[in-house]
């Protein structure tokens, strides 16, 4: 880390961000491309981007499970979510993102999510959401259906 960018936090030895997942601890991947407008001023992906990534990643997993639905079935609200920067992206590039779910709850789950250059191990972004699962009627958190548990399982956290 630069010099610039160490903070009093850091130099007494706290963790800033979490360290880095190698993509051994993922079970879904994806590939996401990159546009020429991606890019910010200084070259390189702009961070928000990175939050569009992770959000794909975990629409396209839930898709290819047949569990997302936009007019049926339980609805998700994210409740929480972050990013830790290790290594920059940018335009023409291509992102391997990963997913994983690293807790399940009765009515929410956390995913991680990792966005590696192409044949990397180690990430050069990572991510964590928390999405709480919604009755489409009431609008109240709702316990996950037992086929969504079973597609969190089927990706959980491995030791990389």
């Amino acid at each position: 880390m630069p010099d610039c960018a160490k903070t009093k936090a850091s130099q007494k030895g706290r963790q800033l961000r979490p360290a880095p997942l190698p993509r051994a601890a993922y079970g879904f991947e994806r590939r996401l491309t990159t546009r020429w407008a991606d890019n910010d001023a200084y070259g390189h992906l702009n961070n928000a981007l990175y939050y569009s990534f992770f959000d794909t990643t975990i629409t396209a997993y839930l898709i290819s499970r047949g569990l997302l639905q936009s007019d049926a079935g339980p609805m998700i609200f994210v409740v929480a979510n972050d990013c830790a920067y290790f290594r920059d992206f940018s335009f023409p590039e291509d992102v391997e993102s990963a997913l994983a779910v690293a807790e399940i709850g009765r009515r929410s789950v956390t995913w991680r999510i990792g966005l590696f250059g192409t044949g990397e191990d180690e990430p050069r972004a990572q991510g964590r959401f928390v999405h709480v699962c919604v009755d489409r009627e009431t609008r109240r958190s709702c316990e996950w259906p037992q086929e969504w548990r079973e597609a969190f399982e089927a990706i959980r956290l491995r030791d990389g």
